[in-house]
């Protein structure tokens, strides 16, 4: 075999070695950006569906909720896109498209869970995070063209009113627990401080909620009025006594 043969048998198998490195390679880059895709929309649907079990925690309107199941729907057809070969993928995004149009054929203001008054600091701040939580998500919906500006503006002054609620009830609950302990100058700090973010403020709870504040503030007033008017008047009548005791008749013995 001649050695020009040779050579350009080896430079070929070192062709076919590279190239085939090459493809190697660009697969796997492939196969790696498809799972961080994947990933990315699962962590999408997992975090979207923890927000829709906690439904029953405070009132979900039916925008909020179509807005939420519509994001785990995009997400689903995102994934489909990504990887058709998962055949599991085109029946949940027709379950959940089925409940988008449930939920916009048969929902009402009946079936909005109450609004609960947090009971502990605890569950105020996990009711606080959880509207917050909310409040990016609409907003980045809304960001993608996917929620109506005006559903848009109207979910998120109504998730604003609920956060403002679970402030003011959670100062209602320290300011009487403060009470409670005779830590007044506590109490009236925190019914101030909710007084002051009321003022700007109009709606009916709201006004409702200040007269409330007010009302306590003013009754701890008076109850420290009160107090004072009794611990001068026995000061005085302390006085008295000291005075009596001073120029009473010296006894002979």
């Amino acid at each position: 075999m001649s050695l020009p043969l040779v050579i350009g048998l080896v430079a070929l198998l070192l062709i076919l070695i590279v190239g085939y490195n090459v493809i190697i390679q660009y697969r796997q880059r492939v196969e790696s950006v498809k799972h961080q895709e994947l990933a990315k929309h699962i962590a999408i649907i997992d975090a979207t569906e923890d927000l829709i079990g906690n439904a029953h925690h405070m009132p979900y309107s039916k925008e909020l909720l179509v807005c939420l199941n519509q994001r785990i729907m995009y997400a689903l057809q995102s994934m489909h896109e990504a990887d058709p070969s998962d055949k599991s993928l085109p029946a949940r995004v027709s379950n959940v498209t089925q409940q988008i149009q449930h939920l916009q054929q048969n929902y009402s203001n009946a079936d909005v869970a109450p609004f609960k008054t947090p009971t502990t600091d605890k569950q105020a701040l996990g009711m606080l995070q959880l509207v917050k939580r909310l409040k990016t998500v609409v907003k980045n919906e809304h960001s993608k063209g996917r929620f109506a500006t005006q559903a848009f503006v109207a979910e998120n002054a109504r998730l604003e009113g609920i956060q403002l609620r679970i402030n003011i009830e959670n100062v209602v609950k320290r300011a009487n627990e403060a009470r409670m302990k005779r830590q007044l100058g506590t109490a009236k700090q925190l019914l101030k401080k909710g007084i002051d973010v009321l003022a700007s403020k109009n709606d009916n709870y709201a006004n409702q909620a200040r007269e409330k504040l007010q009302m306590m503030l003013n009754e701890i007033d008076n109850s420290q009025s009160a107090t004072q008017e009794q611990e001068r008047q026995q000061m005085l009548n302390k006085d008295q006594d000291d005075l009596d005791v001073l120029f009473q008749p010296k006894k002979k013995w």
